[in-house]
């Protein structure tokens, strides 16, 4: 940009103290210009902008505080500039707070999105809470304006990161108001931004979680799962929190009973690999349960064949080893068969049994390495997708609790999925005797 180029940078910043209103909006306007782009910001930096747009949070005039909180909020995507910010301006978080109850909604707004910023370091997490900032936030989730809901629901969400945060954010009272909006709110942004918050706030500790289902987390789950008119990325942040809440013991049961395996088995032939991932880890880890509840056994049994094919077809599918599938799919499809193998129900071990390829292709997989070809293995456990994410399987199930995927190369994988393969067929062996 020429403004940067030129040397204008520190004219610009000294006349952005002018006591002239109108000379310091074109300033901050100016400067906020070159917040687009991170060599830009990296300049402003240089130039000694940032206290210069601090100190303008002090304005009363809603047009300059406009300017300022926008470009303090571009400021802070950057990790480096947020150290900056916070090793330098103690006084931030506090003014930003203020303008949480502007009522200038755009000024709102922007100072929301600066928090939901700033929200992405751990100290910035919990800073923003023990300043008050949730008892500003929590009241613009009801508001009838949009953008408004879509900010506060995004800082929340960061917020709700920390696991010192649960407590006091399970304590506003805010949850019934969060699970109100799984379905209450049509925009996709909110809905996806509450969902991942309560993910988060699932996953933070080991405390009963009972009080989630009571305020209606599933059935308001269920309506949007079921809902045709969706969009992806809503049932992809759905998903990934059912296998979350699925990991929680006192939350499973309320998965298994309420009907979702008959909504994750579509997913599972979805052209997104993250979304086919996490409703397969899903109904995994209700496969994991099958040892200690009949009610996941009978459920089980039900979706073996329908609908979509159900849980066999996807089963085959993942473990054909001749096809180029992504080898999560593959090891989790492998796990499923081995709960359903080891679970107190003969019928599904007779399902799985005399399924025509499922123990014929997990046989093939377990002798990968000892064949011939060997040297092309990777071949037949590589996709397009790119993905080289994994949750690292336990005893329990899959985890990290974050419902993200974490890495894992492509030598761990293999070798994870012949070993795993071994311990299906030794286990087939010994049903047999």
């Amino acid at each position: 940009m020429r403004i940067a180029k030129s040397g204008a940078l520190l004219p610009l910043t000294r006349l952005a103290r002018s006591r002239e209103i109108r000379v310091q909006r074109n300033a901050a306007g100016a400067l906020l210009n070159m917040t687009h782009s991170i060599e830009h910001r990296q300049q402003l930096i240089a130039a000694g902008a940032v206290p210069v747009l601090v100190e303008l949070l002090a304005s009363d005039d809603p047009e300059l505080q406009y300017y300022v909180t926008t470009a303090l909020s571009n400021i802070a995507v950057d990790e480096g500039s947020r150290q900056l910010l916070r090793d330098t301006q103690p006084t931030l978080v506090d003014a930003l707070i203020h303008f949480v109850q502007s009522s200038t909604i755009k000024v709102q707004c922007q100072a929301i999105l600066t928090l939901r910023n700033l929200a992405s370091d751990e100290e910035y997490q919990l800073q923003i809470i023990r300043a008050g900032g949730l008892d500003s936030l929590l009241p613009l989730l009801q508001s009838a304006y949009d953008p408004l809901v879509v900010s506060a629901s995004a800082c929340l969400r960061n917020l709700s990161i920390h696991p010192d945060n649960e407590e006091p954010i399970l304590n506003s009272g805010v949850l019934p108001l969060l699970v109100n909006l799984i379905t209450q709110s049509g925009n996709d942004e909110v809905q996806c931004h509450v969902i991942s918050a309560l993910r988060n706030l699932v996953a933070n500790n080991d405390a009963d979680k009972t009080p989630f289902a009571e305020a209606g987390l599933f059935d308001h789950m269920k309506i949007v799962l079921s809902d045709p008119r969706s969009s992806e990325v809503v049932i992809g942040e759905m998903a990934a929190a059912l296998s979350v809440f699925v990991l929680d013991e006192s939350l499973w049961p309320y998965i298994l009973s309420g009907g979702f395996l008959e909504l994750l088995v579509p997913l599972t032939r979805s052209h997104i690999v993250e979304l086919q991932y996490n409703a397969c880890a899903t109904i995994s880890s209700l496969a994991g349960k099958t040892s200690e509840s009949s009610e996941a056994c009978a459920r089980l049994v039900q979706v073996w064949d329908k609908p979509d094919g159900g849980m066999q077809s996807y089963l085959a599918a993942f473990l054909a080893v001749d096809e180029g599938m992504d080898p999560l799919l593959r090891s989790v499809a492998i796990w499923t068969v081995m709960m359903l193998l080891e679970s107190e129900s003969p019928e599904l071990v007779q399902l799985v049994l005399a399924h025509p390829s499922i123990i014929k292709n997990i046989d093939k997989i377990a002798q990968m390495s000892s064949l011939p070809e060997a040297d092309a293995r990777f071949s037949a456990y590589t996709s397009d997708s790119g993905l080289r994410n994994s949750r690292a399987m336990d005893g329990d199930g899959y985890g990290p609790e974050d419902g993200e995927l974490g890495d894992e190369d492509d030598d761990d994988i293999y070798q994870r999925l012949e070993s795993m393969a071994q311990d299906v067929v030794a286990l087939v062996q010994n049903l047999d005797r």
